[in-house]
């Protein structure tokens, strides 16, 4: 990760640096910008594949996938190019206050501090349904999270009659799990029977418990003109009302400091085994010498303490959403927007989402061994 951000950088000139390289936060509010992460097709922050020659942008996904599993490398590469895609859907029209709304080449990639070096570093990459996020500590990647995978579309045709579904193994496992609980078992997995419009802990820096979905026009960096504004509220204000979410629905699936939903330990051995798939599709995220360290996490017993949740319809087709909870553990997903056809996924770790907390102890390691 290290040889691949260096490279990466070698490759920029000046004024890409001075866009792409920050210096490692002096200070917490320093931090703000590093811990700042989106999903929408807004300014994510850091230089984008536009701005970059053919090796730069080649160098920059290099880095990209040494934080990621191929699998999830492929599902983001995937998910890139489903702009295309999504342009053509939308009449391959301007919008957001830029010449294409929709654009593969909107990704952004920002390092802070000198991988090169012996002190704490980082990076982002992000654009329009991808968020990666990983913090180096101590010459070890320490923390992978948040990361975030969308889709839209979520299914798209493809020839011979067969589809793209991108997302479609964290769908179906999480279905397959819903069809698989008894009928005891169902009525405390299912949280409403109508789903949000979207993943409830969006993209805060620390979800915590009373937290309620997001509206769509504050999921930007900034904000728009009023014309635009005004219609995001009306997409997402419709939507809402499409879903026919209620205050009772907000309440249901908003965050709590105990999990909802049915717990690891009261699932039979055959269900355990599909909750445990269905957690591989967050963590199996991390890369070969990360992911074992995440999936040892919940080895063991230690699934027993995983909820899981879902909310809206229980076929294919139905609006829904559904999350994993449990300790060092939030995973979300939904899909309810565009017809079901517009999905999010995200894996957090809300107690060291960004290595908030590992930094914090290495920083204070640190501080003590130099004035005891």
């Amino acid at each position: 990760m290290a040889e691949a951000a260096v490279a990466w950088i070698d490759g920029l000139d000046d004024e890409q640096r001075a866009i792409g390289v920050w210096d490692w936060p002096g200070s917490k509010a320093a931090d703000a910008e590093r811990v700042r992460w989106y999903y929408t097709p807004t300014d994510h922050g850091g230089l984008t594949v536009h701005q970059q020659r053919p090796h730069q942008q080649r160098a920059g996904m290099r880095l990209l996938a040494t934080g990621l599993s191929e699998p999830g490398y492929v599902s983001a590469a995937t998910i890139m190019g489903l702009e295309n895609v999504l342009d053509r859907t939308e009449g391959f029209a301007t919008g957001f206050a830029r010449d294409r709304g929709r654009d593969p080449g909107m990704y952004y990639l920002r390092v802070f501090g000198d991988p090169s070096g012996d002190g704490p570093w980082s990076w982002r990459f992000g654009g329009h349904h991808v968020s990666v996020n990983h913090l180096v500590v101590g010459g070890e990647a320490v923390a992978g999270s948040p990361c975030f995978l969308g889709a839209d579309p979520m299914v798209s045709p493809l020839l011979g009659g067969r589809e793209l579904r991108p997302l479609g193994g964290i769908e179906d496992t999480a279905r397959e799990l819903l069809h698989a609980l008894d009928a005891d078992q169902r009525p405390r997995a299912v949280l409403t029977p109508t789903a949000p419009a979207d993943i409830i802990g969006a993209n805060r820096v620390r979800p915590g418990p009373g937290d309620r979905l997001i509206p769509l026009p504050d999921l930007w960096r900034g904000h728009f003109e009023q014309d635009l504004e005004d219609r995001l509220w009306s997409m997402h204000d419709g939507l809402e009302a499409q879903l026919g979410v209620t205050e009772a629905d907000r309440a249901a699936t908003e965050l709590t400091a105990a999990p909802r939903g049915i717990a690891g330990a009261d699932l039979d051995a055959g269900q355990q085994e599909i909750l445990r798939r269905l957690l591989d599709t967050y963590v199996g995220r991390m890369p070969p010498g990360l992911v074992e360290r995440e999936r040892a996490r919940f080895d063991g017993g230690a699934l027993d303490a995983v909820h899981f949740a879902w909310a809206g319809g229980a076929e294919r087709g139905e609006p829904h959403y559904y999350r994993l909870q449990g300790p060092h553990l939030l995973a979300e997903w939904d899909n309810t927007q565009r017809g079901v056809n517009h999905a999010h996924s995200v894996w957090r770790d809300p107690e060291r989402d960004f290595g908030l907390d590992l930094l914090a102890e290495h920083l204070a390691l640190h501080h003590s061994e130099h004035h005891p």
